[in-house]
Parts: structure tokens; C-alpha cells; sequence
């Protein structure tokens, strides 16, 4: 990496004109493909997936998004004249809207199919009507999407309130956007903080965002072609803002001592190329695998956000490892403070890289290490207990915001008031029909069906003729009494499932199917639980490998392996208590409690276990450069923490921050993976690799470094660091440690 960072440093003009190029490049081309982001998810194999192909096969109007426009009236009922002529001509407006297939009016009469009977509520202060759409929600443009709820909404007045719950509804919604410039500025403040000076504070940023933006582009141009979900970009600069930050953090700090130390502009931009640029790209290529091995999950949507956030990565890393360099080339010595260039001018080159304030914490650590290593250990464990009662789920309309402008939640609520949480997520009851008998025999399992507990009431069964390649088909509805996200609807899917369909089937041979986008999100939560334990073993055992080749040992792997579990279960256990149990939630602007989306244990686990990888890599490779150098395990730790405690609590500090300032948008996704990675972090670098680690490789010794000789001799070698900067860095930190102890 030496060679490529000298080159870029060298030929700096032509590195900052080709990444120049590469960004109008893709952000042109960002701008004419545009993007198209799902906003639901489908699994293939599902019973909600057979229901839905049977469905798009004989009935494709009633195959794609289901939307409920829903209406209130402030004084008097539904049946008003004026009402009824206002609500009944929108309707007719939104028939004739693209992709709409049909409308359903609360004011169609009994008897007429479709019929709207059962749309009215007790009181006649609040009905709905059923919008069809020949496609599903992700493919509804967000122009189309925004004048189907504006020309729904049309008729709201002070006495007459409409709101529309679905998923093109919802893709309406507005999100906040100030999380990046939140983000970012908060950064600077921390990059101001480290560094003393305004130039190497924005050059990190400054080739992040270059680098950020073409990556951003490349992902929204993939999306046409790639099924993505619809939080894959903010997802994208969340983890683009932190990790191109922090690796541009590590390689600029390196350069910096190499100027501190003598070294002309292109040697200290090398060797930082050959210690620091190899840490971070093994760093970058190690939450790359992680981010991809989503992929065997199954889950196109997912593996679409995973895929876009690895070239995310893959786009920052390479920024940092060029674009970086090219630009402290051209910055200079300018990159240090007037002090440091004023002490370099007068010949001093011997400086401290080793934090006094570090050097008495590591001190402190390796005497107290039992006591210190149990507390901090207490401490991971309680912060990942409420992780054992996370239960995952589609969350319904009730958690989005409740601000003026969502029309999801306002008509959620309608729709509660009126008629009952239930009524927001119907369940779909279909079976292919063979013969006049399947009708009997349906009709059977719908009045079953209607009063099992936990049911408000059936509608239909409507038939379906048969066609050219396919069965007639048999639909009815069914509205639970709990919301979609409710435990009581999940148990009432199962128990549908697996008694009261069997049980009135008695063995005949008609397939019945329970689907609709509720039933949908309890498959997709159902399948992506029951992956999480394979796909965390794999990341792991990926993991171990690779610790093991880096440090030649097996204690070091399976420490770090146990310790980024630790990190993962806090990050889980911290999202559990507020979003699920509601602790401390109006802190952070979550309106009401629901399940963790089944998406994120997988995505975050992926993201941390490579970030925590990182900086154990970071740490526990100081710790190696002294092992190797003096065989003496007390020592090399003590070094070790002290040299990198600094940077590693900055980088940190940068993630917490960057992280946390996503919890200021709206989405519920990005809001709950933006707290967590921000409480893992945390939790990871001021009590894992603060604490944890050092306590732990002070009590295992030399063991540390012992591995099998058969192994020894089959792994590959690779020097992550090399050898430049380790002599003048250990001496200084040698120095300060000692009389640190003898204090």
C-alpha cells in the first residue's frame, strides 16, 4: 500500500482530477437512470407468496398494493348528503388514476360486488374505501404515489377529515434530511477537537464526500435493476459517513507523525499508505464480506441494501486510500498545526505518540484487571439482557410520525376508532377451485375462520372464473381484532395455518392459503428470524479465520469473536428497550412501541461485527508490534492501549456521533439502526477495547500469542502494519510507561 499511497501523494493533480471525473461521471448518470427503491418485501416459498402468485394469476387487479382511503366526519355521519357527493366523486377521480384497478366504496350497496358492506363503522362517523392497484407499492412511481394521496385527500376540510393507510401511502411520508448535516457537523466539531487545526479537520471529510457521493450515485442507478428496500440509501450514508471518516481519521493521524518525525510530505503519506492503509483496508474489506454475506439469507430487498452498502464502503475506503492521499499531498505540512511546524522548523522530531492520560488508564487496567474485566463484563451483559425478549415484526402504521403531515398515522387512527386496530391489516383467505365442491368446502372455512377467537368479522368469499393457465380462484377477508403488528395476529396467523383451516378441511385436498401484506410480514419476519443463528455463525466463523491468519493466534480470534457478540447483543438490547418496551423513547422522537423489523438484526450485525472487528484489528496490532518486539506480553499491551487509546475513542466518538444523528429523521428504520450502531460503538470502545480487552489479554499472558505449529505453518501470512513508525513510537511510549509505573 506504500507504493500506491507515494504514487498518490506524487501525482496528487491527477488523483483529485480522476476522482473529479468519476463524480460527474456517476452523478450524471445518478441523475438520468433515477432510482426506484422497494418499499415492501416478498419471500418466495411463503404461504402469503402462493396466495398472492394465485391471486396476480386469476384476479391480477386484486394481486398488487391495497390501499384504504379513509374519512371522518367532525359533525353528523357518513351517510350526509354532502359527504357522500364529495367522498363518492374522489373516488371515482382516483378510479381513473394509472395502476389503480379498482375502486371499493363504503357506499356501494349489499349485494352489488364489489360489494362495500362492512366499510361503515357502528357509530357512521367513520367508513373506508378499498383502492386496488394492478402493481405492488415499490412499483408505483413517487409522482404517481403523490397525486393518488393528494387527489384522496382532496376532499378534507374542518368538517371532513381523509387520510390513506398503505404502502404507497407511506412512501409519501416525509423524512427528515437534516441527519446528514447533523452528522457532519457534529464530525468537524470532533475532527476539530482531534486534530487542532481546520485543514486536516476537513480533509477527511472533504474525500468522504466525494467519494460518498459518486458511491450514492453508482447505488441509485443499480436500484433500477436491483430490488433495494427503501431505506438503502440513508442506510448507505449512515455507514458511508462513519466508517469513510474514521479510516480517513487513521491515515491522516499516521501522516502526521511521519511529518512530526522528519519525514518529507510523500515518505509520511507512504509509510501511513504501508501501516495505517493496510489496517484499513483489511478494516474495509472485512465489513465488506460481513455486508455481502447477507446474501445468503435469501431476501432480495436485503441482499439489494446489502450489496448497495458494500459498494458504499468499497467506494469510501478507496477514497481513503487515494483521494486522501492526493490531498495531503497538495494540504502539505500544512496538515499539522502552526505549533507542530513551528517545532519541526527548529529540529524537533522526537514527540510522545503515547497519551499520559492513556498510559495511567492502562496502567490502572493491567493491576485491576480481574475487578475491571467482571465490571465491564456485568456491564455488556446487562446492556444486551433486553435483547433476549426482542421480538420481531412487521411494525403497522401506529409507530409512524404523528406530525401533520403524515397520513398514514391519521388514518390509522381513524380507522382504530371506527372500527378496530385490525382493520388496517386484513388477512387474505384464498384456495385455487376445482370443483363446485372446493366452493362448498371454501364457504366452510371462511365461516370457521369468522369465528375463531381473536376475529372481528369475514367478508366474502368472493370466485374467480378460471382462465388460460390457471384454476378459479376463491378470496375472502378476514380483520383481526389485534393491529398487524400485535402478538395476538401472529398467533392468530399460525393458529388459522395449522388448526382451524385442517380442521375443517378433514383431510380434503383443497389448498388453502393465508396471505395478504400482513401475513406477508409475519413470513418475511418468520424466515429472517429463523436465519440469524446460521448467518451469525457464519460472520463469526469468517471472522475467526481471518484474526487468526492476521495475529497467529487462537485466543486472540475467539476473545474478539465473544467480545463483538457482546457489542452486538448491547446494540440489540439498547434498540429493544426503546422501540419495543418504550424506555426513554420520547427522547429520540419515537412516537409509539411495535416489534424490531426483521431486517435489522441482520443488517446491523453485519455492519458491527466489521466495524468491532476493526478496531480490535487496530488495537490488538499495536499490541503485536511490541509483542513481536520485545516478547514481553505486560509491556505490549500497556503500549499498545496507550499509543491507539486516543485515536481509537476519536474514531469512535465520530461513529457515535454520525450514527446518532440519524436518529433525528423520521424513518423508523434508519432511526433505530442509527441508535444502535451509535450504543455499540460506544459500548464497544469505551468498554470493550477500553476495558475488556486489555483486562483480558493481561490475565491470558503469552497464551495470547501461542498457536498450534500445523497451523502455523498451512495459514498465509500478512503484515497488516509493516515496520515503519514502530521503532520511534515504541521507544517514546516505553519511556512514558515507565515512569507512569513507577508513579
Amino acid at each position: 500500500m506504500h507504493v500506491v499511497a507515494r504514487w498518490c501523494a506524487t501525482h496528487r493533480l491527477v488523483v483529485v482530477g480522476l476522482w473529479l471525473l468519476v463524480l460527474a461521471a456517476t452523478f450524471l448518470g445518478s441523475s438520468a437512470a433515477g432510482s426506484n427503491y422497494a418499499q415492501s418485501t416478498t419471500l418466495s416459498g411463503t404461504p402469503s407468496a402462493a396466495a398472492a402468485s394465485l391471486l396476480q394469476q386469476a384476479v391480477p387487479g386484486q394481486s398488487g398494493d391495497t390501499e384504504q382511503i379513509v374519512f371522518q366526519t367532525n359533525t353528523g355521519t357518513v351517510d350526509n348528503p354532502a359527504v357522500k357527493s364529495q367522498i363518492t366523486a374522489m373516488l371515482g377521480r382516483v378510479s381513473h388514476l394509472p395502476n389503480v384497478s379498482s375502486v371499493t366504496s363504503p357506499y356501494t350497496p349489499a349485494g352489488t360486488k364489489p360489494s362495500g358492506a362492512g366499510q361503515i363503522s357502528a357509530s357512521k362517523t367513520v367508513a373506508f374505501a378499498t383502492v386496488n392497484f394492478s402493481v405492488d407499492a415499490n412499483s408505483v412511481p413517487a409522482a404517481a404515489a403523490t397525486q393518488f394521496v393528494n387527489t384522496a385527500r382532496a376532499p378534507n376540510s374542518a368538517h371532513l377529515q381523509v387520510d390513506v393507510v398503505g404502502n404507497v401511502a407511506a412512501s409519501t411520508n416525509p423524512t427528515s434530511s437534516s441527519s446528514t448535516f447533523i452528522g457532519v457537523a457534529a464530525a468537524l466539531v470532533v475532527l476539530l477537537l482531534f486534530f487542532g487545526a481546520i485543514l486536516p479537520a476537513l480533509l477527511p471529510l472533504l474525500g468522504t464526500a466525494v467519494a460518498l457521493v459518486a458511491g450514492l450515485s453508482v447505488v441509485n442507478m443499480l436500484s433500477n435493476s436491483l430490488s433495494m428496500a427503501s431505506f438503502t440509501s440513508r442506510l448507505c450514508i449512515l455507514i458511508g459517513l462513519g466508517v469513510g471518516i474514521d479510516y480517513s481519521l487513521f491515515i491522516l493521524t499516521r501522516t502526521r507523525n511521519g511529518l512530526r518525525r522528519g519525514l518529507s510530505v510523500q515518505d509520511a503519506v507512504a509509510a501511513a499508505g504501508g501501516t495505517a492503509g493496510r489496517a484499513v483496508l483489511f478494516a474495509g474489506l472485512t465489513v465488506c464480506v460481513a455486508l455481502l454475506g447477507i446474501l445468503t439469507v435469501g431476501v432480495s430487498t436485503l441482499s439489494g441494501a446489502a450489496i448497495a452498502a458494500a459498494i458504499t464502503v468499497a467506494f469510501v475506503l478507496l477514497g481513503a486510500l487515494t483521494l486522501l492521499p492526493a490531498l495531503a499531498g497538495l494540504a502539505g505540512k500544512r496538515i499539522l498545526t502552526r505549533r507542530q511546524r513551528r517545532a519541526l522548523a527548529r529540529g524537533e522530531t522526537d514527540f510522545n505518540e503515547a497519551s499520559r492520560g492513556w498510559a495511567r488508564w492502562a496502567s490502572l487496567v493491567q493491576r485491576k484487571r480481574l475487578v475491571f474485566g467482571v465490571a465491564a463484563l456485568g456491564v455488556m451483559v446487562a446492556l444486551g439482557a433486553p435483547f433476549l425478549s426482542m421480538r420481531q415484526g412487521t411494525a403497522d402504521y401506529s409507530v409512524d410520525p404523528t406530525s401533520t403531515t403524515t397520513t398514514t398515522y391519521r388514518g390509522y387512527e381513524m380507522l382504530v376508532h371506527g372500527f378496530g386496530p385490525g382493520f388496517s391489516g386484513p388477512l387474505q383467505i384464498v384456495a385455487p377451485l376445482h370443483s363446485q365442491a372446493d366452493k362448498a368446502t371454501f364457504g366452510a372455512v371462511v365461516t370457521a375462520a369468522s369465528h375463531t377467537p381473536d376475529v372481528v368479522t369475514a367478508v366474502g368469499p368472493e370466485f374467480f372464473p378460471a382462465g388460460p393457465g390457471h384454476p378459479a380462484v376463491a378470496l375472502a377477508e378476514v380483520y383481526p381484532a389485534g393491529s398487524p403488528q400485535d402478538q395476538s395476529t401472529t398467533t392468530l396467523i399460525n393458529n388459522l395455518r395449522d388448526n382451524v383451516i385442517p380442521a375443517t378441511l378433514g383431510g380434503q385436498h383443497l389448498q388453502v392459503l393465508v396471505g395478504g401484506a400482513t401475513a406477508t410480514g409475519n413470513d418475511v419476519a418468520a424466515q429472517l428470524s429463523s436465519k440469524l443463528p446460521l448467518f451469525v455463525g457464519m460472520v463469526v466463523a469468517l471472522s475467526f479465520i481471518l484474526l487468526m491468519i492476521v495475529f497467529r493466534s487462537l485466543a486472540i480470534p475467539a476473545a474478539a469473536a465473544v467480545m463483538n457478540l457482546l457489542s452486538a447483543a448491547a446494540a440489540f438490547g439498547v434498540i429493544t428497550a426503546v422501540f419495543q418496551w418504550g424506555w426513554l423513547k420520547s427522547l429520540i422522537g419515537v412516537t409509539n412501541t411495535g416489534p424490531i423489523s426483521p431486517f435489522i438484526p441482520i443488517l446491523m450485525f453485519a455492519v458491527l461485527f466489521g466495524l468491532t472487528t476493526d478496531y480490535q484489528v487496530f488495537l490488538v496490532s499495536r499490541i503485536q508490534e511490541e509483542w513481536l518486539r520485545r516478547r514481553d506480553n505486560a509491556m505490549a499491551v500497556l503500549t499498545g492501549q496507550a499509543t491507539t487509546g486516543r485515536i481509537i475513542t476519536a474514531a469512535a466518538a465520530i461513529m457515535t456521533v454520525v450514527f446518532f444523528a440519524f436518529t433525528f429523521t423520521t424513518d423508523r428504520t434508519i432511526k433505530m439502526i442509527g441508535l444502535g450502531m451509535a450504543a455499540a460503538v460506544v459500548a464497544d470502545a469505551l468498554i470493550v477495547r477500553t476495558v475488556l480487552v486489555p483486562a483480558v489479554m493481561h490475565m491470558l499472558g503469552k497464551t495470547n500469542w501461542r498457536i498450534p505449529a500445523v497451523l502455523d505453518r498451512i495459514l498465509p501470512r500478512l503484515d497488516l502494519e509493516g515496520d515503519s513508525e514502530a521503532g520511534g513510537a515504541s521507544e517514546t511510549a516505553e519511556t512514558d510507561l515507565s515512569e507512569v509505573r513507577r508513579t
